[in-house]
C-alpha cells in the first residue's frame, strides 16, 4: 500500500487507464508509473481505503450494494463520484467494477499485470494473514473510514467469486484459495476487454510496453518499484494501534461517566 492517497485533480479529466491486475501484482508500482506517464492522480484502492474519509469507503460499499440490487444507475453515479478527477485506478475494489468503469469510460485503456501464480499466491497469503484477522470488524468499528473496510473486503471476495470464478453466491467455492485464482481473474479480464484496448505486461518489462500502449514518451528514470508487502505490514501495525487507542478512549470515557454518575447518585 502506498504511503498517502493521491488527491483528485482536474474534475474534467476522466479515467484514461484502468489497472485490472489482481492485488499483489505490483499495483502500487503501477499506480506510481501511471501518475508519471499520464501526469495526473491515480487511485490505488488499498491506499485510499485506509487513508480517505469515511464517506469514501461508504460509497464503495454503496456501489457494491447498488449493483447487487440491480440499480445500475446508482452504481454508475457512485463510481463516477469516486473516480472524478483521477486519470487512472489500480487494485481493489476497482478491479471488481471493470464492466461498470468501462461503461463510464469507454475509451479507457486496460492494463493487466501478470505474475507467476505460485509466487503471487504466496505473497497474497502472507499479506492477507497480517491484514485480515478475524477480529477486524470489531477492532475497526469505532474508527471512521476503517469501519467500512471489513464489509468492503467481504463484498470484494463475494464479487470476485461471482465474476472471476463464475460461481453463484450460494455455491461452495472449489477454488477457495490457490494459485489458479489469478489465472481465472486474468481470463475474466481478457473476456471483457477488446484486444486493442488491453495490455498484458510484467513489471520487469519496464516503461517500454506501457509507453507504447498509451502512446506516450518513455519517462526518464527507472520504472517505479514499491515494496507493497512491507508497506502493508507497517500499515496493519499502525491500524491496530490506532484502533486500540480508539477503544481505550471509549472505555475511559465510559468509565469516567459511570464513576461521575455514581458519585452524583451517592450525594442525592
Amino acid at each position: 500500500m502506498g504511503g498517502a492517497p493521491s488527491k483528485p485533480g482536474d474534475p474534467s479529466r476522466g479515467l484514461e487507464v484502468i489497472g485490472a491486475g489482481y492485488s499483489r501484482t505490483g499495483t502500487v508500482s503501477m499506480q506510481l508509473a501511471l501518475e508519471k506517464i499520464l501526469d495526473g492522480p491515480v487511485i490505488h484502492g488499498g491506499t485510499h481505503m485506509i487513508s480517505r474519509e469515511d464517506d469514501y469507503n461508504r460509497k464503495w460499499v454503496a456501489a457494491y450494494e447498488a449493483r447487487r440490487r440491480g440499480d445500475t444507475e446508482l452504481c454508475l453515479k457512485l463510481l463516477r463520484e469516486l473516480t472524478r478527477g483521477y486519470v487512472g485506478i489500480t487494485d481493489l475494489p476497482g478491479i471488481n467494477f471493470l464492466p461498470e468503469l468501462r461503461q463510464l469510460y469507454p475509451d479507457a485503456r486496460v492494463v493487466l499485470v501478470t505474475r507467476d501464480p505460485e509466487r503471487w499466491w504466496r505473497s497474497l497469503g502472507a499479506v492477507g494473514k497480517r491484514t485480515s484477522p478475524w477480529y477486524l470488524p470489531y477492532l475497526t468499528a469505532p474508527v471512521p473510514g476503517w469501519r467500512w473496510i471489513p464489509t468492503m473486503m467481504r463484498l470484494f471476495l463475494v464479487s470476485t467469486k461471482e465474476r472471476s470464478l463464475g460461481l453463484k453466491p450460494d455455491e461452495k467455492d472449489p477454488h477457495r484459495g490457490g494459485p489458479q485464482m489469478i489465472g481465472k481473474h486474468n481470463q475474466s479480464v481478457r473476456d471483457q476487454v477488446p484486444r486493442d484496448q488491453l495490455l498484458e505486461m510484467d513489471l520487469k518489462e519496464g516503461w517500454e510496453p506501457l509507453s507504447k500502449f498509451l502512446g506516450r514518451p518513455v519517462p526518464e528514470g527507472p520504472f517505479p518499484r514499491a515494496n507493497d508487502a512491507e508497506a502493508a505490514e507497517k500499515v496493519a501495525k499502525e491500524m491496530f494501534v490506532k484502533c486500540v487507542l480508539a477503544w481505550l478512549t471509549i472505555f475511559s470515557g465510559a468509565g469516567v461517566g459511570l464513576y461521575t454518575g455514581l458519585m452524583l447518585w451517592g450525594r442525592m
